[in-house]
């Protein structure tokens, strides 16, 4: 399969709703995904995310609703090339 890698930054009331830790159930549940989330001091949130590119597009248009307590207003995507340094897809603090 095509690798590719993304990293997303997105902005809107995404802090405080869990938008975090349902971004690395969302991972999971898609599975064969790999990378890190965290919050940015300016509110936003911060993702980069490997895999299979069905994979990665999947979490990608997640992000554009994040779950349910969340008011996503834009989110700013860049293709990267994959690098395959992460392990697994965790939580940055």
């Amino acid at each position: 399969m095509d690798k590719v890698r993304v990293h997303a930054f997105v902005s809107g009331r995404v802090q405080g709703v869990f938008f975090r830790a349902s971004t690395m159930d969302e991972a999971a549940s898609i599975g064969g995904l790999t990378g890190w989330v965290r919050n940015l001091s300016d509110g936003r949130v911060e993702v980069v995310c490997e895999g299979d590119r069905d994979n990665v597009e999947r979490l990608t248009k997640w992000l554009h609703r994040g779950p349910s307590g969340a008011l996503v207003s834009g989110v700013d995507v860049k293709t990267e090339k994959p690098t395959g340094e992460f392990a697994d897809f965790d939580m940055r603090f």
